[in-house]
């Protein structure tokens, strides 16, 4: 691991790899795994870390044990496979964040293979982040560009994930555990990576195979709260209780097993283990921060402000962890003026560059797990003491970035932004920050 003093930029990156590969599924799924069924194993599942968690399971489960199944993952989110190993499950590939027509296909196919299966048969569900996007079958009344058309209005809203995902479920015909209800009477065991604060499996991919306690009413209240517009025929059923889902007390779910393999916590912890491991104290603040991303970047910049100039809370040297899922409101714009790009890492980064003002001593690095920052090709950004004073000779202004949300054009301007790829799981926002 670099030397956190001579290279505090490559020190900060080195945590950020130990907590993705902490969430790695292969290194995760084995304990959860169920036994063979005397019946047939389908294998189903959406998610940014679909692909490898599929991969996982062929590389763990018997090879005298048949099995067979689809799951949906990410445009270009499908790792190398290693060598020697069988696919036994069809993976294919569809658009996140606002679904398109292959994300609906593959629902559709999803659902067929699920019919007709007995008590006998096991239905292994693979679930991760982004899978709401990507398992996307609308429920009926909508089309497809009405989903698209509430899923980009809901993003943009400012809505945290939970609001997004209540209303996804009661517009779906997969979500908020109707997927479970196709599936009976076979047993189903569901093997998720949260990547939501709180680790609800109902609200991670819109838990497809999980009991929903949100209602009708609930969904009604996010959609007017944000001014959301969906069409007059669906407002009614809402209304009327028409798209309700299925509740923890309906007895299709009797039986069924959960099992977290990954979460934020966890990664977290692991940066946290190898910060101490290389002489730095490391503080956890939470894995379950949500809010304004950029006002979650000035609220850490006040606390490590403090520690660098009085040493307290935390003494010096320190790294602070945090994780969750913020928020981007997209802004009005005057006519004109060009929109910008970027994501809640990168959001977050420019409401810290802005707040320490150029504090000495304080680097920071804020990331999706995923690898990807929104729809942008970065998983996030780097601020250092240096940051304002470098942009503003690249003609580039922090207020005037926060102003269009263009996180990506300023640190893209000053070389700061941390481009990965795909990371083949997903365990939400990652942020640390060190203090000399």
């Amino acid at each position: 691991m670099p030397d956190f003093r001579r290279d505090p930029r490559g020190f900060l990156l080195s945590l950020y790899a130990v907590a993705v590969r902490s969430a790695q599924p292969l290194h995760t799924l084995k304990a959860c795994l169920p036994e063979p069924p005397k019946g047939r194993t389908i294998v189903i599942g959406a998610g940014k870390a679909g692909a490898a968690m599929s991969q996982a399971v062929e590389a763990l489960w018997p090879d005298d044990a048949p099995i067979s199944g689809l799951v949906v993952t990410r445009y270009g989110h499908i790792p190398e496979r290693p060598p020697g190993l069988r696919q036994r499950i069809d993976v294919v590939e569809a658009a996140h964040p606002v679904p398109d027509a292959a994300g609906m296909q593959a629902a559709e196919r999803i659902l067929e293979l699920v019919q007709g299966l007995t008590k006998d048969d096991l239905v292994l569900c693979l679930i991760s982040g982004g899978g709401s996007a990507l398992l996307s079958l609308p429920a009926a009344g909508l089309t497809l560009a009405d989903k698209q058309a509430i899923n980009k209005a809901l993003l943009e809203s400012g809505a945290n994930i939970a609001e997004m995902n209540c209303v996804r479920k009661h517009l779906s015909r997969v979500k908020g555990g109707r997927l479970a209800a196709a599936c009976a009477p076979a047993r189903v065991v569901t093997l998720t990576i949260s990547d939501v604060p709180g680790d609800d499996p109902a609200v991670i991919a819109s838990g497809p195979t999980v009991p929903d306690t949100t209602t009708c009413a609930d969904a009604l209240d996010i959609l007017r709260r944000y001014g959301i517009p969906v069409p007059r025929q669906v407002l009614a059923r809402l209304e009327q209780g028409g798209l309700e889902t299925p509740k923890p007390d309906n007895p299709v779910f009797a039986g069924h097993e959960v099992h977290m393999i990954a979460t934020p916590q966890q990664s977290l912890e692991a940066a946290a283990q190898a910060a101490r491991a290389a002489g730095v104290q490391a503080v956890v603040l939470s894995d379950e921060m949500e809010g304004e991303s950029r006002e979650v970047g000035r609220v850490h910049a006040a606390l490590a402000r403090a520690v660098a100039r009085r040493g307290a809370p935390f003494a010096r040297p320190c790294v602070i962890l945090s994780g969750g899922e913020t928020t981007v409101t997209i802004r009005s714009l005057p006519a004109g003026t060009p929109r910008g790009r970027g994501g809640r890492a990168g959001e977050f980064c420019l409401g810290l560059a802005q707040a320490l003002q150029s504090q000495a001593d304080v680097w920071a690095l804020a990331a999706d797990t995923d690898g990807i920052d929104g729809v942008e090709d970065n998983a996030g950004a780097f601020v250092a003491p240096d940051t304002l004073a470098r942009a503003e000779s690249a003609g580039r202004k922090v207020a005037d970035a926060l102003g269009r949300n263009d996180a990506y054009g300023y640190f893209e301007a000053i070389g700061d932004l941390l481009v990965t790829g795909p990371t083949n799981t997903n365990v939400n926002d990652f942020r640390a920050i060190v203090v000399l």
